[in-house]
């Protein structure tokens, strides 16, 4: 009789757990502002509002199914690609087409208030942001024309920077850069971001170029899919001090995915799993496919082999407890960058898998509304703080 009362004791805890975690989950909002969907999209000519599982990370029924309430996009392509103003113009027409077939369900907002609306209808809120300062051309007004589509962050280099800002690839591999940090057009697009209430987003962004900006800066800024070097040494990731510079400028880093990001070892495992299948590699790119989707390809054709290679979620949690130990629990959140990696951490499968951070983080011991701030509401703030006059 006591064993039975054991076990029942056992399972009636384990099933409170669960309805604690799942009610926290649906209370909060939940926020991720990085998702690169929109570039297989238009490079793969894949339909949101289709089933994409297999194909893709994310499309709209598993966003719900994973309680996500607010989707930044990610507008991207390559530094070096041939008009980017245009290609960033042609994935914002492929999300807004893909709202106009579902208005039920997807509403593209251009503020908090609209936000908060969008998710009292129990819609999805869409915002882009814009990754990579290359997409505006060296014009002002083409940044205020994406702007007035919608984008609400630029990130503002990308691995291949603009004329006008190092990146994080520029600083540490091209030792012969004559100048580093923001140009003197560099901080105009600083200072009209702060003016028309757009985030500066720091992640890519080169250690000169981020001290530029904090130096600059009238508003709060973010780091929208970065990760802890002082975890995973990685040029992507953020310093110490440069944690403590965002949180005191009041910004918020929202953490990546990204394995490489999260795991100190994973760049070796991969390294020797590209070098293995080098030979079938550069078949795929011979034959004109892109080395983003020939990795993918290589990926899921050994999936039982590069399934070994993905780092347990606890590490993603690790990257976040850091943050939150430097400085506080007010300045993370997630930035996950599904549909730009091609591995996730283990558990973290896809878009439907964002609760299972949420019991995480409650097993943790953290309370609902430090969790509500991790999902979503500590970006939300940087998004009010930025609207403001």
């Amino acid at each position: 009789m006591k064993i039975k009362l054991l076990i029942f004791g056992i399972l009636l805890t384990h099933q409170i757990s669960a309805q604690s975690y799942q009610k926290i989950h649906s209370n909060a909002i939940v926020l991720d502002t990085h998702n690169d969907i929109l570039m297989k999209v238009v490079d793969q000519g894949l339909i949101l509002d289709n089933d994409l599982t297999g194909k893709a990370h994310s499309d709209l029924a598993r966003w719900k199914k994973g309680g996500l309430d607010v989707q930044l996009f990610s507008v991207y392509c390559d530094g070096d690609a041939k008009n980017p103003f245009a290609y960033a113009n042609r994935q914002m027409d492929s999300l807004d087409a893909a709202v106009a077939r579902n208005p039920d369900k997807i509403v593209k907002v251009a503020n908090y208030k609209e936000l908060l609306k969008a998710i009292k209808q129990k819609k999805i809120a869409a915002m882009f942001g814009v990754e990579g300062g290359h997409m505006i051309e060296d014009d002002l007004y083409k940044l205020e024309a994406l702007y007035n589509r919608g984008a609400r962050y630029l990130t503002l280099t990308h691995n291949i920077a603009p004329s006008w800002a190092t990146s994080a690839a520029d600083e540490t591999t091209n030792l012969s850069l004559p100048n580093k940090g923001l140009t003197l057009f560099g901080r105009q697009v600083v200072q009209r971001m702060n003016q028309l209430g757009m985030l500066i987003d720091v992640s890519h962004a080169g250690e000169q170029t981020f001290w530029d900006v904090i130096k600059l800066t009238t508003k709060p800024i973010i780091a929208s899919h970065s990760s802890v070097y002082n975890l995973v040494p990685h040029r992507r990731n953020l310093k110490d001090d440069q944690i403590k510079a965002i949180a005191k400028n009041g910004g918020v880093i929202q953490v990546n995915f990204n394995p490489g990001f999260i795991d100190k070892n994973f760049g070796a495992k991969e390294a020797a799993f590209l070098k293995k299948y080098a030979t079938e590699m550069d078949s795929l790119m011979k034959g004109g496919m892109q080395e983003f989707y020939a990795m993918d390809y290589l990926y899921k054709k050994y999936a039982e082999e590069t399934n070994t290679m993905r780092p347990p979620m606890s590490m993603l949690i690790d990257h976040i407890e850091y943050i939150i130990n430097l400085v506080g629990v007010d300045y993370v959140g997630l930035g996950s960058d599904f549909d730009g990696i091609n591995l996730t951490p283990q558990q973290l499968n896809d878009v439907t898998s964002y609760p299972l951070i949420t019991k995480a983080l409650v097993e943790k011991g953290y309370s609902p509304k430090d969790i509500s701030k991790i999902l979503g509401g500590n970006f939300l703030r940087v998004l009010k703080a930025n609207e403001e006059k």
